[in-house]
C-alpha cells in the first residue's frame, strides 16, 4: 500500500479499510415531497405515514419480508387494500426516493480506491432498492465489498453485522473506519472496535477526518 493509504487513528493503527453508509450519506435526505407523494397513495396524512414507514422498515430491509408482503401489511396497518399497481407505485416511489445521490460522497469512494484504502459498503437496504442501484450507479460497482441487510439477513445496529463485515473483508476492527448518520449504528460500530465518525455533511466530515489524521478528504462542497 502507498503512503497515501497509510492513515493513521487513535492507538497508532493504521486505517486500512473504509465502511460507508448509504442512506443520507452517499445519497442525500429523501425530500419531503417524495414522502407526501407515496402518502397520497395509500390516502394518509404524511405525518402519520412519516412515521410508519421509519418504524416498519426493518423486517424489509432484513430481507425478511418481499416488497409485495411489506406494502401489503403497510396498508393492513392503516385499514386499507392495495392492489398490485398501488404497489408497484410505491415501490418505484420508495427506490427513486433514495436515489439522488450525493456526488462529493460518491467521488470520495474513487479517491480511496486509488489511494490503496479497502472501500465497502454496509447498508440496511432492501432488494428494490439494491437491484436499480447495482443497475443504474457505476460507482456502486467499485465496492472492494458490499454488504447489504437484505442479503446478509441482518441489519444495523445488531453488532452480529459489523462482525460480519470485518470477517469478510479481513481487516482487523480497530484498523476499519465506519461512517453512518444514525447515532445507534455509530455506538454499535465503536462497541466492537471499530472507529467511526457521525455523518452529518460533507464539510464536518473532512473536518473530523483531518483530526484522525485520515489524508484521503472528501472534496469540500
Amino acid at each position: 500500500m502507498g503512503k497515501e493509504g497509510q492513515a493513521r487513528s487513535e492507538g497508532d493503527a493504521t486505517i486500512r479499510a473504509v465502511l460507508l453508509d448509504y442512506g443520507e450519506v452517499l445519497c442525500q435526505r429523501p425530500k419531503a415531497e417524495a414522502l407526501h407523494g407515496m402518502a397520497s397513495e395509500l390516502g394518509m396524512d404524511p405525518a402519520r405515514f412519516i412515521h410508519l414507514y421509519g418504524t416498519s422498515r426493518d423486517p424489509y430491509d432484513q430481507g425478511v419480508m418481499s416488497s409485495e408482503e411489506y406494502w401489503n401489511d403497510f396498508a393492513r396497518r392503516i385499514g386499507v387494500n392495495v392492489d398490485a399497481k398501488t404497489i408497484g407505485r410505491l415501490r418505484k416511489l420508495d427506490t427513486e426516493m433514495w436515489s439522488v445521490t450525493c456526488a462529493g460522497m460518491t467521488e470520495w469512494v474513487g479517491m480511496l480506491k486509488d489511494a490503496g484504502i479497502i472501500t465497502a459498503l454496509l447498508s440496511n437496504m432492501q432488494h428494490d432498492m439494491g437491484a436499480y442501484a447495482r443497475k443504474n450507479f457505476e460507482w456502486f460497482g467499485t465496492f472492494d465489498h458490499q454488504f447489504l441487510s437484505c442479503e446478509v439477513g441482518l441489519i444495523k445496529p445488531d453488532p452480529a453485522i459489523f462482525k460480519h463485515c470485518i470477517e469478510r473483508m479481513g481487516v482487523p476492527a480497530r484498523e476499519t473506519l465506519f461512517i453512518d448518520d444514525r447515532e445507534p449504528n455509530v455506538n454499535s460500530a465503536r462497541a466492537v472496535g471499530i472507529r467511526a465518525i457521525q455523518f452529518q455533511n460533507v464539510e464536518q466530515l473532512r473536518q473530523e477526518l483531518s483530526e484522525v489524521p485520515f489524508k484521503v478528504l472528501p472534496r469540500a462542497d
